[in-house]
């Protein structure tokens, strides 16, 4: 309990115990007061969700101008007409076992970007993920056009895999002289004072394979970049970074963030986990549109050495379980609000996590979003940080701000958007003589015409609360479709029928994001180490099977 010593660590559970015990004491003890908090919190949850509307329109619409401008000069450089470009983008972004030659020849063309200033190490952390699912993503960054020359692959694994060392070794001996230089680590499970997840695991493989690298490497060039076991990393992302660096007054400040985007597998799992991801996506997007460089990496991002290696790596400590957010916070306070956050408007795709089984599918999200929400601790990290720190005062407000925003909104709205009006009007209004708890001479509604109106008013607004995300997903909806078409050249994509998942979206709500996000923050009360479990990811490809085999023989 001696972590509970600080105030900061405080707020997270009270906010999770207080937004439950509200709904039926508020009514009953202090209904006034009770009635223009919803009204306050309401009005300010309406006015947040436009102004993510608004922030993740500008993003998609910057994602889909990027992808068209790439689209425009791979047209007019390749002489291939749409169908084989089509029919060559396809099977790079489905197969790693695609005609690597010709992906080649059409990339060779590709001279609208300057030549690569920088080095790329892509930081891979894994734990039992799929061997063929390892050899897919890797493929897919051996086919960009300077694997060879200006990326090393750091397969980040923990030596509480079984096999780990033999397995490490066949993938590394799969992609022998592909890339300038192939590390591949293994985390001890025993290191004291970690607390063992992604974020450990990227500190040791950032810190041993950079000592691994070779003494010809300029490490002011080298960008790490880290990025999930699953994801589909295109070499326009790469191509923007370097565009993002170039342009940079200080490059040595700045996390560099894509959006997320789920479209591998997205019609193999059920439709509550797809809806589930996609509004995770938006949500990411929605962040990435702060104009002042305060936003959150997702999944995948890219930090210079140099930024690394100034704040002392990544923390591996029960604080920092939610790695990527947490590795921009402590970027932001150790530098005095010099970091910043650049977005790169290029879709990264990942996979849904998929098993076989419906009640398994579900219950596997369920798992890695409680996961996801255990990174709560950053709110206690981030108050406490900005009261130690000399940063400018708006700067303070702001992070913690949508810290709190991030944190607190997945517990407080799901409780409140769905029962704190209908059960006042329960508690206020019984249907029976019997049920009432409330006097009618004591409730404010029936004695007073402004509590009367006011009630009246909040009713109103939460008729109004779903219409910013119904914009939001019919703008995810074509951007979709968007990224489908221009940029992955997927025959496949989403259609009209699949407007029926949004059905599922109260309970995937409910279920992945309220009920993990409370049971986190009410943890906050007793830290422990979680248990280690990895989402499950059902990945199947010939292909990369046969090739892992093969080396194993």
């Amino acid at each position: 309990m001696s972590h509970l010593a600080s105030p900061a660590e405080w707020v997270a559970p009270i906010v999770s115990l207080l937004s439950l015990a509200i709904l039926p004491l508020g009514p009953i003890l202090f209904p006034r007061a009770y009635l223009m908090l919803l009204f306050a919190y309401f009005s300010l949850f309406l006015y947040s969700q436009i102004n993510h509307l608004c922030k993740f329109y500008l993003t998609a619409r910057r994602m889909r101008r990027t992808i068209s401008k790439w689209n425009a000069r791979l047209a007019s450089t390749c002489p291939c007409d749409d169908t084989d470009l089509a029919a060559s983008s396809s099977s790079r972004a489905d197969s790693p076992s695609f005609t690597r030659g010709r992906i080649v020849d059409i990339e060779q063309k590709l001279q609208y970007y300057e030549d690569p200033h920088y080095l790329h190490a892509f930081i891979i952390p894994n734990y039992c993920e799929p061997e063929g699912l390892l050899c897919d993503t890797i493929s897919r960054l051996a086919g960009h056009r300077n694997a060879q020359t200006h990326y090393m692959i750091i397969l980040a694994m923990e030596a509480s895999e079984l096999g780990y060392e033999k397995k490490g070794q066949r993938i590394q001996e799969a992609f022998a002289g592909q890339f300038l230089q192939f590390i591949v680590t293994g985390h001890p499970a025993d290191i004291p004072g970690e607390s063992r997840g992604k974020g450990s695991n990227v500190a040791y493989a950032a810190q041993y394979g950079c000592a691994a690298l070779s003494d010809r490497i300029d490490r002011r060039r080298l960008i790490l970049t880290v990025t999930d076991s699953d994801s589909a990393i295109p070499e326009l992302y790469v191509r923007e970074v370097e565009d993002a660096l170039n342009k940079a007054d200080d490059p040595y400040s700045l996390l560099l963030a894509p959006p997320i985007f789920f479209s591998r597998n997205c019609f193999q799992v059920p439709a509550a986990v797809r809806v589930t991801d996609i509004t995770w996506s938006a949500m990411v997007m929605a962040n990435l549109g702060n104009s002042r460089g305060i936003a959150f990496p997702c999944s995948t991002y890219s930090v210079s050495l140099t930024l690394a290696e100034r704040v002392g790596y990544w923390d591996t400590d029960a604080d920092a379980v939610g790695e990527d957010m947490h590795m921009f916070l402590k970027c932001f306070f150790k530098t005095d609000g010099q970091a910043r956050t650049v977005p790169i408007h290029v879709p990264i795709n990942l996979t849904n996590v998929q098993t076989n089984g419906y009640l398994s599918n579900i219950n596997a999200r369920y798992i890695q979003a409680k996961r996801h929400y255990n990174g709560v601790a950053d709110v206690a990290y981030t108050l406490r940080s900005a009261m130690q720190t000399r940063i400018p005062l708006y700067d303070k407000i702001l992070v913690c701000l949508k810290v709190l925003e991030a944190h607190m909104i997945p517990v407080t709205s799901g409780w409140l958007m769905f029962a704190a009006v209908p059960l006042m009007q329960f508690i206020l209004f019984p249907p029976y003589q019997l049920l009432a708890v409330v006097n009618p001479m004591e409730n404010p509604i029936l004695t007073t015409e402004f509590y009367a109106t006011l009630w009246n008013i909040v009713r109103l607004v939460t008729l109004f609360l779903p219409l910013p995300l119904f914009g939001t997903l019919a703008v995810y909806e074509h951007m979709h479709r968007s990224v489908d078409r221009e940029l992955l050249r997927k025959a496949e994509s989403r259609r009209w029928t699949n407007l029926f998942d949004y059905i599922t979206l109260p309970v995937a709500a409910w279920l992945f994001m309220t009920l993990p996000s409370t049971l986190a923050c009410v943890k906050r009360l007793r830290r422990r180490e979680e248990k280690y479990i990895v989402a499950e990811k059902f990945f199947k490809d010939d292909g990369a099977a046969a090739k892992i085999e093969a080396l194993a023989v």
